[in-house]
């Protein structure tokens, strides 16, 4: 809770954002899944689409925490301006690996939140990450292990797809689902105060 008062609202359901502010020790008062269309709109390019995406998850949570801090964010991996969601199923994964093979990729994550007096905040941070060459026996053990499914992208960089990443360039743990770094100081500077001290 921040010194006004205001509780942190979590406009999520990923497991790997809430683990993220438990490690600089944020715990949100309460989760609340935003419901909102995540299609894309005709030739949207990624770094709009994060920050549309992030914005409307916000928008949608915060009218039922008016006198609190909502927090939202959304992913994209990008291979130029193609972007790459979750896969449905095992053969989009395989697809989304093998694009990925061998090849630089930008990692976008939108942060979007609404504070006290209902204003939006919000910051954009592009990670990049090499992958390195893979083999079918790379990515048919890494579709075995199902750790694709949920996963923009295809992959978790925190996981056994760890093994396949030759260069990162920005913010890990933006790679991961969130970036600590600016997603602290975006709180802070809207008046939670998110800052160890």
């Amino acid at each position: 809770m921040s010194s006004d008062g205001g509780r942190l609202i979590l406009a999520s359901a990923s497991p790997r954002r809430l683990e993220l502010l438990r490690q600089v020790g944020l715990v949100p008062s309460e989760i609340d899944p935003p419901n909102v269309d995540e299609g894309p709109l005709p030739r949207e390019r990624p770094v709009a689409y994060a920050r549309r995406i992030a914005e409307a998850k916000a928008r949608a949570v915060a009218p039922r925490f008016a006198d609190d801090y909502v927090l939202a964010a959304d992913t994209v991996v990008a291979v130029g301006t193609r972007m790459l969601p979750k896969p449905n199923d095992s053969s989009e994964a395989r697809r989304f690996l093998e694009l990925l093979s061998g090849r630089r990729h930008r990692v976008i994550g939108g942060v979007a939140v609404v504070d006290r007096r209902g204003a939006l905040h919000q910051r954009i941070v592009v990670s990049t990450v090499r992958f390195s060459r893979l083999t079918v026996d790379d990515i048919d053990a890494y579709i075995a292990t199902g750790e694709w499914r949920d996963k923009a992208g295809g992959y978790a960089i925190q996981g056994r797809a760890s093994v396949f990443v030759s260069f990162v360039s920005g913010s890990y743990s933006n790679i991961v689902g969130l970036p600590l770094f600016e997603t602290v100081r975006l709180l802070d500077g809207v008046g939670f105060a998110a800052t160890c001290r």
